[in-house]
């Protein structure tokens, strides 16, 4: 609450205030959640929430946190703030995040895990290998690469400045080898943990690609690594999975390394 409300309200006015305005909020959830047959405890805490939600949620060594988001565009977040944006950047903990989309019944989920090469991507599929069944008895996992379309590579001459032109064979090629020099990690940590995965090879902007890919093929969820920018690193450099939370609609589980 604002200094000059505050220092009407009194220290007990606003202690009330704030335990009213909690319990309004929890009360709901905390009764669907024993309806469900769980046991919820409340937490009332003051601040600035994505700050207070990752502190929380360390202090607590939660094993993951879960959150429904706006889907609100990487520049929005930078100039409105986003609190799934904030904790991203915050926290190492497993994030899930849900759009308002109905919860999947079958116990098997479809599962896609983004891969790009790096030691972010691996580490989604770590983690899934560990926590193999929280995804259900039978999941049906799919490794997802996006390649660049080199679309520049294309082209001779732009501006005045000679470029290497290529084939489209050769652009395929490259494809195909940036493909095989990413999935190959992946297949072996899977194989490692005895668990079957199919590939997909996707070109184009990666955000975009992943979000699009995983509603077309209706999967139940999507993993992915993240480098845990800030919010203005982040829409400055660009960030596939604050792309990703922006375009889709399917349920993204974030895993940050270490």
């Amino acid at each position: 609450m604002p200094p000059p409300a505050a220092r009407v309200l009194g220290k007990a006015g606003l202690r009330d205030y704030y335990a009213e305005e909690c319990d309004r909020l929890l009360k709901p959830s905390i009764k669907r959640l024993a309806k469900a047959g769980l046991t919820a405890s409340p937490q009332r805490l003051v601040g600035h929430p994505g700050e207070e939600i990752s502190a929380l949620a360390e202090r607590e060594k939660a094993d993951l946190i879960v959150m429904g988001s706006h889907g609100h565009s990487a520049l929005h977040n930078l100039v409105a703030g986003s609190v799934t944006s904030n904790v991203l950047a915050r926290t190492r903990i497993p994030l899930l995040v849900l759009r308002k989309r109905e919860a999947p019944e079958a116990d098997a989920l479809k599962v896609g895990i983004a891969i790009d090469g790096s030691k972010y991507g691996r580490e989604a599929v770590k983690y899934v290998v560990r926590h193999a069944d929280l995804f259900g008895a039978a999941p049906e996992l799919t490794l997802i690469y996006v390649a660049s379309d080199f679309a520049g590579a294309l082209m001779p001459d732009m501006a005045g400045i000679a470029l290497p032109a290529f084939s489209v064979d050769d652009i395929e090629g490259m494809q195909k080898k940036a493909f095989e020099i990413a999935v190959a990690p992946a297949r072996k940590l899977l194989a490692k943990g005895k668990i079957v995965a199919k590939e997909a090879c996707l070109i184009g902007n990666p955000g975009d690609e992943l979000a699009d890919y995983a509603t077309r093929k209706k999967l139940d969820l999507l993993v992915m690594g993240s480098h845990g920018y800030g919010a203005f690193k982040a829409a400055v450099l660009g960030s596939t999975t604050r792309r990703v939370l922006a375009h889709s609609k399917v349920p993204l589980l974030v895993v940050r390394r270490g």
